[in-house]
């Protein structure tokens, strides 16, 4: 009797979190996350990405595993946790290879409405970036990024944007503090194709990079979300990251992005 009455709590726990992750997703608009902008939707999904990156004039090869991606879940309405799985970095190179950094990011939804109702939403994030990849492959200090994030749609097409500033726990003297913006731009061509074109940057106010701007142009296409089982969906997507600024600390980056939503 005890086992059958802890299978049904569990069941009952389940079955109140999915549904409390639908209800709250319904209110939102129904777009699907861009490659490198962080959506300001609430999602609910494990997603591994596997990025390479080419830096010149040197020609060297990197590649992250992971890149940090991982546990997306909504705990409370409206509210989603990242739970990052810290990537790991292969340099072709004689730097060390190794895990980098492990990021958890709390999301506050502040206004969402649905296609039928605006097709719009603004959120908050706090992003805390834990040093566990060492001086190698990660920060030094502890990162924590403030940001604010909105999209809005028109129809087949929809804007989504991020803007936030990096404020180290400590080194900003050589580090700074960084504005990290991205906006995302996509169509829906069909019910499973999304091709899309990103702008992603960085500007350095201050730290050894003071006055520099870095900024990438990403068209890439998505392709989902492809229905499983109930909850239960898979969406990839592909493309390119294409340095655009003089300075860029790499060339250009190829990224692969598989998401398993739930």
């Amino acid at each position: 009797m005890a086992d059958r009455a802890g299978a049904q709590t569990d069941s009952s726990f389940i079955s109140k979190w999915q549904a409390r992750a639908s209800a709250t997703q319904a209110e939102q608009p129904h777009w699907v996350t861009p490659l490198a902008t962080t959506t300001p939707r609430l999602e609910q999904e494990f997603r591994y990405d596997l990025v390479s990156r080419t830096a010149t004039p040197a020609g060297t090869n990197t590649v992250l595993y992971g890149n940090a991606k991982g546990l997306e879940l909504i705990p409370l309405t409206p509210v989603e946790l990242i739970i990052g799985v810290p990537g790991y970095t292969v340099h072709h190179s004689k730097t060390r290879n190794g895990f980098g950094d492990m990021p958890l990011t709390l999301k506050y939804r502040f206004i969402s409405d649905n296609a039928s109702h605006g097709d719009d939403i603004l959120d908050a994030f706090l992003v805390v970036s834990v040093p566990t990849g060492g001086k190698a492959n990660g920060a030094v200090h502890y990162v924590t990024t403030p940001t604010l994030a909105g999209g809005k749609g028109w129809g087949d097409v929809d804007i989504q944007a991020t803007a936030g500033v990096n404020l180290p726990a400590g080194g900003a003297s050589t580090t700074g503090h960084a504005i990290v913006y991205n906006v995302a731009s996509q169509y829906h061509a069909s019910r499973f194709l999304w091709p899309e074109l990103e702008l992603n940057g960085t500007t350095w106010r201050d730290g050894v990079n003071v006055g520099k701007n870095q900024e990438f142009l990403t068209p890439g296409v998505v392709f989902g979300r492809f229905p499983i089982h109930d909850r239960l969906g898979f969406t990839a997507g592909a493309g390119i990251q294409i340095a655009v600024s003089s300075y860029h600390q790499y060339d250009h980056a190829w990224i692969l992005s598989l998401r398993l939503a739930f």
